[in-house]
């Protein structure tokens, strides 16, 4: 079957055009006089403000109605963020696509002396459990606070003083070209990121042959970094908003993986790092030191929320 048009279905944010437009320009590029259209649509993630999306069902709210427009025939492909993605996808679809990876990190803005220049008791935004415990870890005194909305909307509450500080990633600051002086990118030996975070990926059933013009935009050594560092989580169960941290590079053949599992409050963290040419392999190595260390009594307890 040949393709003479590509639809690609996305959310209407800021960042979400960017990627999609990033991704349509790339298949142009290599396949010249395609036809590829944006269907934009707003989720129920987009909709849903008033609390952290651990309390909601987690971050596969912004990718559900996507996955219905292709299921529908409206849409071939989505575009993701990675990070944003469950770490085992739905059956009847594919990731054929981890690819266009930027910078891992995370960022605070409001405070470009990072860190330690944060006042006592300072209120940081951040809706990420797994940002949530590393702060904390470090500096137990923040008052780690929601914040939800897209990009634009993140910035503007800090700058109208709702907020000392905010977390970010890096990746979506870059890619939407915001540049301010008061930001601090966390190391990530500080702050290790989500898994796949930085990565684009690309969606689609699992039976589309729109994967044959999906496969020059393949990236070999981002794929089996994302492969390893989504193992973690599918390993442990975890779902994408769960305190699960995870990066592996790719040198010679070989990926050296490193992942935490953490306490919401940052009074446990658990540690973890193998090596080897197997992504999977890898994952499952780490998976099994972290149950080794205790995992399973933490994963209880975020999974039984509050008492």
């Amino acid at each position: 079957m040949t393709l003479d048009t590509v639809r690609i279905a996305t959310r209407e944010s800021a960042l979400a055009l960017w990627q999609a437009n990033y991704i349509r320009d790339q298949l142009i590029a290599c396949h010249p006089g395609l036809e590829v259209e944006l269907l934009g649509m707003t989720t129920a993630g987009d909709r849903w403000l008033q609390s952290p999306l651990s309390e909601i069902g987690g971050k596969g709210l912004f990718v559900k109605e996507l996955e219905q427009a292709m299921l529908d025939g409206r849409a071939d492909i989505a575009v993701h963020s990675v990070k944003d993605l469950p770490a085992v996808m739905p059956d009847g679809f594919a990731l054929p696509v981890v690819a266009f990876r930027d910078d891992i990190r995370d960022v605070i803005v409001g405070c470009p002396g990072g860190l330690d220049a944060l006042p006592q008791g300072a209120r940081v935004g951040s809706s990420s459990l797994r940002r949530q415990a590393q702060l904390l870890a470090l500096r137990p005194d923040l008052d780690i606070a929601p914040v939800r909305g897209n990009v634009g909307t993140r910035l503007a509450k800090l700058d109208a003083g709702d907020y000392d500080a905010i977390v970010l990633a890096a990746a979506g600051l870059n890619r939407l070209e915001i540049e301010r002086d008061d930001l601090f990118k966390l190391p990530a030996d500080l702050c290790l990121p989500a898994p796949g975070q930085g990565a684009l990926g690309i969606e689609c059933l699992a039976d589309s042959p729109v994967q044959t013009l999906l496969a020059p935009l393949v990236d070999q050594a981002v794929a089996a970094a994302v492969t390893a560092e989504r193992g973690v989580s599918a390993g442990l169960g975890a779902d994408c908003s769960l305190p699960v941290a995870a990066s592996a590079e790719v040198a010679d053949g070989e990926v050296t993986l490193r992942a935490l599992l953490a306490s919401a409050d940052g009074s446990t963290l658990l540690r973890a790092q193998a090596r080897g040419s197997d992504p999977e392999g890898v994952a499952a190595e780490v998976v099994e030191t972290l149950y080794s260390q205790g995992a399973q009594t933490i994963l209880d307890t975020l999974q039984s929320g509050p008492s």
